[in-house]
């Protein structure tokens, strides 16, 4: 408890922070908006750029990452994370001290309190933990306190990449009025879609213990998914009682055969046995998809072009998934022979997963139109939006290997690499860097050695300063 004479060197900071909280509660400029708009005409300045780069850099790329050190319990995580809330907080008070371009109300402004919530109740979770009161009524709750520390671990990424979606379209004052729906089906699926993209990347790398455990097929669980959301869609879609328009009815019908297929999906993931077994449910309904998609009308050449990549692009997505099933694996969960090989080409459908949903993203009326007043050609920007999906797909992947390398024995991580192709004399082209245990390894099998090197070069000497009969040349 703080005493009298503790207190005063606190007034201080407290004012700080009272200050930049009611200077947040505070903001305004919501008069510099016209009426009827919901952006001001200013261009964004400085300090709102760095607001977005401190942000991105937080909520992006270093929660992530303390995220997966957490999971491996490594002694990076609460660095990482410290680090990561140290920029996040002063991002925050940037974005209301910002100058430039004004904003109305919308769903960033109010979101990002709720996210810095979250945030609040993470890092006292994490410090009550770390000071490991373990006696009395703080260890009886400990355990349901690190369940809450691990599931707010898993939800903030989310949130984020939420609030870094509303950021974009605030930015622009999209999503307004009658663009509200289409622009929230854009979003919601194309985030569908990378978000499948990221599960399926996980399955293929470290996710062949999680299939085992549960004795289901990667295909029941893409079932259970495409069904559920099939019903959502066919519900949805149309606002019922009222007229058929648009594009209602292909929306629709699209809703009615994910939830028909995903049903057959389900029932095909076991066989005679029980046992699990793949199928290529999933990978049909997807081609279908895109192909509704790819013929999806549109107002504009630049959208009828982008609209028709993207279908191609989910496309390719289901006709590499069942190239992947059936020729590559063979109707088998992973290679033969070995549970932690992947093929090359069984990168490809994750990956074009999240290239389809960066592509749909970024297909909304308001932004087609931007594009087109512009004159942005199709070419250029579904090039942008596929760069941005190498990245994303790269990040993944370095996750992944992060997690990999601090779960797994050195001796799984390769199992012998005489028996594996080299190329220019090394495994997959690339130096093997040693890791702790192996240079431990390396330096006990050394030492054991050395007794019976020294051992060999004396017999050897001796033999030298010998004849045939035992005495000397």
């Amino acid at each position: 408890m703080a005493t009298f004479r503790t207190r005063p060197a606190m007034l201080p900071l407290m004012s700080i922070l009272l200050a930049l909280a009611a200077t947040a509660l505070a903001h305004g400029g919501h008069d510099a908006v016209p009426e009827g708009e919901a952006i001001s005409p200013e261009p964004i300045d400085t300090t709102l750029w760095i607001h977005i780069l401190l942000q991105t850099l937080a909520w992006g790329i270093l929660f992530p990452t303390g995220m997966v050190l957490g999971l491996v319990k490594s002694r990076w995580h609460v660095p990482v994370q410290i680090l990561g809330s140290a920029i996040a907080i002063p991002g925050y008070f940037l974005g209301h001290l910002h100058k430039g371009r004004q904003f109305g109300e919308n769903a960033h402004a109010g979101f990002a309190n709720w996210l810095m919530l979250l945030l609040i109740v993470q890092v006292v979770l994490g410090v009550y933990l770390r000071l490991h009161l373990e006696k009395g009524f703080l260890g009886r709750v400990r355990p349901l306190q690190i369940k809450a520390h691990g599931i707010l671990g898993g939800i903030i990424p989310v949130a984020a990449w939420v609030q870094m979606l509303f950021g974009g379209i605030a930015a622009q004052g999209f999503c307004q009025g009658e663009h509200t729906g289409q622009c929230a089906a854009h979003f919601i699926m194309g985030s569908a879609f990378v978000g499948y993209g990221i599960v399926l990347t996980i399955l293929l790398v470290n996710g062949s213990g999680f299939l085992k455990r549960t004795g289901r097929s990667q295909e029941f669980w893409d079932s259970c998914v495409i069904a559920a959301w099939g019903c959502v869609n066919t519900f949805t879609e149309h606002r019922w009682g009222g007229p058929w328009v648009r594009n209602d009815l292909q929306h629709t019908s699209m809703g009615i055969i994910w939830w028909a297929a995903g049903l057959v999906g389900i029932w095909l993931s076991r066989d005679k046995q029980g046992r699990p077994k793949r199928n290529l449910i999933p990978a049909i309904v997807i081609f279908m998809t895109g192909w509704g998609m790819s013929a999806h009308p549109q107002s504009l050449e630049l959208s009828t072009h982008v609209h028709s990549f993207f279908g191609y692009t989910l496309m390719s997505v289901g006709v590499t998934r069942i190239v992947e099933i059936s020729f590559v694996l063979k109707d088998r969960s992973t290679i033969e022979g070995d549970e932690d090989e992947v093929n090359s080409f069984q990168y490809l459908p994750p990956f074009l997963l999240y290239a389809s949903g960066f592509l749909f993203m970024g297909a909304t009326e308001e932004q087609m139109a931007l594009l087109a007043s512009n004159n942005v050609t199709h070419v250029a920007y579904i090039l942008i939006l596929f760069s941005i999906s190498f990245l994303l797909f790269l990040f993944v992947l370095m996750l992944l290997s992060l997690y990999s390398a601090n779960t797994k024995p050195s001796s799984l991580l390769r199992k012998d690499d005489g028996e594996r192709p080299l190329a220019n004399g090394l495994a997959n082209g690339h130096p093997r860097i040693a890791n702790a245990t192996d240079r431990a390894a390396a330096d006990a099998q050394e030492f054991e050695l050395e007794g019976l090197m020294s051992d060999d070069d004396d017999a050897e000497g001796g033999a030298m300063t010998k004849g045939t009969n035992g005495h000397p040349r």
